[in-house]
């Protein structure tokens, strides 16, 4: 009951977020549109939106993790991870991000456990309420509601949350963000919900009008061991609305999860 009652009230506040933006999906115009701006990737979101009646796709061509702890290993791939957006109008995008393929492997002493199938689905909406065609900083509220796939690879329990993006330029060519988020999310170890924050910190630099180099911080406080995390990366643009990009993060502590990589790309269109 707890989980479904949050559930309804992110939905509700996610259509009086679209209520108060007024939502007129009509076209801007190819030759206005904004610079491209992706959530990946970096941890920390964008605080700017898609443009009205546009589409940008967001997808990671191959993701892999792992960890070690307690004499256990983890190891995840996930194939194709995505994120299709639609501007709703000059200050809102509409996201659906879907996982096809994911496999996990656990390895313990001689015991081994594999599960693989589709990820879970996540719903979001940004509210860019500043920042997103003028001035040097931007800032959007975030909310979102994860929706259980009932596969193998999920927990089988509705999530959500809620994002806090906040981006600035401090000089040409040399941008910082930063993100608090608060995650409404499942423990499988005392089987309830518990509450997370979650807060990252981005530098990012235009090393060329096409490569971009970024590094991050990003922490997990909650009802378990703080987890922290060092990031870093690379974008290459091949054309305004075409973007590739690749990364890595490692965990600083005992706490975080060892490694993870991944490789993608962002179009809009």
């Amino acid at each position: 009951m707890k989980n479904t009652l949050f559930t309804h009230t992110l939905l509700v506040a996610s259509a009086g977020l679209a209520c108060a933006g007024e939502i007129s999906p009509t076209l801007a115009p190819s030759n206005a549109l904004r610079e491209l701006e992706a959530d990946r990737p970096d941890a920390t979101e964008s605080p700017r939106t898609v443009d009205a009646g546009h589409f940008q796709i967001e997808s990671s061509i191959l993701g892999y993790s792992r960890d070690r702890s307690g004499g256990e290993r983890f190891d995840s791939w996930t194939w194709g991870e995505t994120n299709l957006k639609y501007g709703l109008n000059d200050s809102m995008d509409l996201q659906l991000v879907i996982a096809p393929y994911v496999r996990e492997v656990m390895r313990s002493g001689a015991m081994r456990e594999e599960a693989e199938g589709f990820g879970d689905v996540t719903l979001r909406l940004k509210w860019n309420l500043w920042g997103n065609d003028e001035g040097k900083t931007a800032f959007a509220i975030f909310p979102y509601v994860k929706i259980p796939s009932g596969t193998a690879v999920s927990n089988d329990h509705w999530e959500g949350g809620v994002i806090l993006p906040w981006a600035t330029e401090i000089c040409e060519g040399i941008g910082f963000g930063m993100q608090a988020e608060v995650a409404y999310v499942w423990d499988d170890s005392d089987r309830d919900y518990d509450i997370d924050f979650l807060h990252t910190a981005v530098l990012g630099f235009d090393v060329t009008d096409q490569l971009g180099l970024y590094i991050e911080y990003l922490g997990i406080a909650g009802d378990h061991p703080y987890e922290a995390y060092a990031s870093g990366g690379v974008t290459w643009a091949f054309t305004d609305l075409f973007q590739w990009d690749a990364g890595v993060v490692l965990g600083l502590n005992d706490a975080a999860e060892d490694l993870n990589t991944f490789t993608g790309f962002t179009v809009k269109f």
